[in-house]
């Protein structure tokens, strides 16, 4: 089977899971959800929504190949770091460096990976941008509150730009016997983390009875948990074969970004809870903002890039 008929028919076998959910979906909407909302099948339907987005925008950035990835996953970061930004105590003296952020290092952090400079991209923002902004936002002449806004500045550049770019970065990997394939590398790593995300969910609502942090994500239980990793890590171990890995290597792969997607939601929640917001932002109605689309893989991406990288590429 070649690159594309694997990637159609893995497409395809999607597109018929989110068919099937969305008419389930539909189905419990209309005959326990008529009169008054149900806030449980509110936030599947919500889910299975969010999926059809995301499913329908990586197909696309698909059709146009490495340039539409990298094009895709910029505007994610920008976005997110929009979203971001919005919950930091930024004054008048951050906002050269915030637009350095936004307008020099986002674009240059992609542009490198589009050149595939790894040995720049790896530490151009934990080096080079962590070391300038304090520069840039010291000569601004404003020492309040400096140490935490400067620290909340570089983690959101962390998080939203240089965690995110890891996912485009897997196209520049080099690993022998998979030259042009590396597309289903990002779809094995969205589609895993992505899938615990929703099972954790359902799990969770099926048979979820302790709390893992009641104060940061109540809806997060020991139940659910590892009835989420576990389909998400066989689900995982089932797709070896878009993959360069073994069906063993596959789950174990699996099993870790898994677990690196929770802890990343967990993350995330907490920020948020300690920011007093629900959601990071509106960017689909109903549905949150972009960093609520993409927490898991958040933390998932560059652990997966870098045990690929260091195991399987030249």
């Amino acid at each position: 089977m070649t690159t594309t008929q694997q990637t159609l028919a893995l497409f395809g076998g999607v597109a018929a899971v989110l068919v099937a959910a969305s008419i389930v979906g539909y189905v419990l909407e209309r005959r326990y959800a008529a009169d008054a909302p149900n806030e449980v099948i509110s936030n599947l339907n919500s889910r299975i929504n969010s999926w059809w987005v995301m499913v329908v925008a990586i197909g696309i950035a698909f059709a146009f190949g490495k340039a539409g990835v990298i094009v895709l996953f910029a505007f994610a970061s920008f976005t997110a770091l929009r979203e971001f930004v919005t919950l930091l105590s930024t004054r008048r003296g951050d906002h050269l460096a915030l637009a350095i952020a936004f307008f020099v290092v986002l674009p240059l952090q992609y542009d490198l990976i589009w050149i595939e400079w790894y040995g720049l991209y790896s530490i151009f923002i934990p080096v080079y941008a962590f070391l300038m902004l304090p520069i840039v936002a010291a000569l601004r002449g404003d020492a309040t509150d400096f140490m935490p806004r400067v620290a909340e500045v570089q983690w959101a550049l962390m998080i939203c730009v240089f965690c995110v770019s890891h996912v485009p970065a897997l196209l520049t990997l080099d690993i022998p016997g998979y030259e042009g394939r590396q597309l289903l590398l990002i779809t094995f790593l969205v589609l895993v983390v992505q899938s615990s995300d929703v099972l954790q969910y359902v799990w969770g609502k099926l048979a979820g009875r302790r709390r893992i942090a009641p104060r940061i994500s109540p809806s997060k239980t020991v139940e659910g948990f590892a009835g989420g990793v576990l389909s998400a890590t066989a689900i995982g171990a089932a797709l070896w074969w878009i993959t360069p890995f073994a069906p063993w290597q596959a789950a174990a792969m699996a099993l870790v970004i898994t677990l690196m997607g929770f802890f990343g939601g967990l993350v995330m929640s907490a920020i948020k809870r300690d920011r007093g917001v629900k959601d990071w932002g509106q960017l689909i109605e109903g549905h949150g903002g972009m960093l609520d689309r993409i927490d898991s893989v958040i933390f998932a991406a560059p652990i997966f890039f870098h045990l690929t990288r260091y195991w399987w590429s030249v």
